[in-house]
């Protein structure tokens, strides 16, 4: 029976690493006015967008609008994505609240008054157009707001299963979060904060660990066509602001006296070393940042990369190869999608031990 449970689920996550390999096929078809880009079409793939796009058929693309809102100076303007539509010219003018919009690269563009097309300088920067303030719904943002329901629909239905559990006996899926909760609490809090205090920063440990391990879970879904959240510099950058914020503000005495006047060193040493550790504040979190950003993109990159072989030999036997690596490399990029979680974690309970640790006599 596990046997042919486990046959069934790597022959269903070959098919959707098929999927998303021909996919992406049938979206970057050599053209003769257009040769195959493999940078291009990169990282078309990997940066945010403002629609789900699910594939190109008979050049006509099928995608799932989000919607556009967008402030300029006649106020707030919304509207769906999808009438940023492909036209001959591939740059779509949308009229909307007195005002001309474009979408070039992802980007959206005001038209300056009077203008009807967009004009380009040397560097095919738009000369004739500015942009407004954008607040719109992103694949990015969508999957964040569907990450959050999820976690609160698993930890809800785990509470609830707590409740009808005479024994305390976890059941469902609250068998399957106790093991993670526990593990976060003695492998990772306890250890690196210390007895006395961890309890304070479980909220906020367990909430980026299973957040962040959601996402990227999320961003491997192929049918989701990079809506790889934890690939997005601003949100790595958010979490890792969070961390510091809150070690920056549980510092006690002996964490600040440590960083502007070491004890037990010379005094000359003291000179020296205040302003390493005073940069040292400020080099954590952006560590932080850097490591969960680079780790999930560079995956996605090399899954990419291996599928635009495939076009950069010109032919289809090269496929199954491509397809096979890219598979490899996707079972790796599920392992990653937990350590890089774990690493975030046990980190920003590291730099929260750091700033609580009290005075050794």
């Amino acid at each position: 029976m596990r046997i042919n449970i486990f046959r069934t689920f790597l022959l269903g996550f070959f098919f959707l690493i098929s999927f998303n390999g021909f996919a992406i096929i049938e979206d970057n078809k050599e053209t003769e006015d257009k040769p195959f880009d493999a940078k291009e079409m990169i990282m078309h793939h990997v940066k945010d967008a403002h629609e789900f796009h699910i594939i190109d058929i008979n050049n006509k693309p099928i995608s799932i609008p989000l919607p556009i809102i967008l402030w300029t100076d006649n106020g707030l303007t919304t509207f769906m994505s999808s009438e940023f539509h492909h036209d001959d010219t591939g740059h779509t003018i949308v009229e909307k609240n007195g005002a001309k919009f474009v979408k070039l690269h992802e980007k959206i563009y005001q038209l300056n008054d009077g203008a009807t097309s967009v004009t380009f300088d040397e560097e095919h920067h738009p000369t004739n157009a500015v942009k407004p303030l954008d607040f719109s719904i992103t694949r990015n943002v969508f999957m964040m707001w569907v990450s959050v329901l999820v976690l609160l629909l698993i930890f809800l239905t785990a509470a609830r299963s707590y409740k009808k559990s005479k024994d305390g006996v976890p059941t469902g899926i609250a068998g399957f979060v106790e093991p993670l909760i526990v593990f976060v609490r003695d492998d990772i809090a306890r250890p690196m904060i210390g007895e006395k205090k961890y309890k304070r920063y479980m909220p906020y440990l367990l909430t980026i660990f299973f957040f962040i391990w959601i996402n990227n879970i999320f961003g491997l879904i192929p049918i989701l066509n990079g809506a790889n959240l934890s690939g997005n510099i601003a949100f790595t950058m958010t979490l890792a602001l969070f961390t510091f914020i809150i070690t920056t503000f549980s510092g006690n005495k002996n964490y600040w006296k440590h960083i502007f006047w070491m004890p037990g060193v010379p005094v000359p040493m003291k000179i020296f070393l205040m302003p390493i550790e005073i940069i040292g504040i400020f080099t954590k979190p952006i560590s932080l940042m850097i490591r969960l950003f680079a780790n999930i993109t560079a995956g996605h990159i090399i899954i990419l990369a291996l599928m635009s072989l495939i076009f950069i030999f010109k032919t289809v036997a090269l496929a199954p190869v491509s397809v096979a690596f890219s598979l490899f490399i996707t079972v790796i990029e599920i392992v990653v999608t937990a350590i890089q979680a774990y690493i975030f974690t046990i980190l920003s309970a590291l730099y929260f031990g750091m700033a609580t640790e009290e005075e050794h006599h």
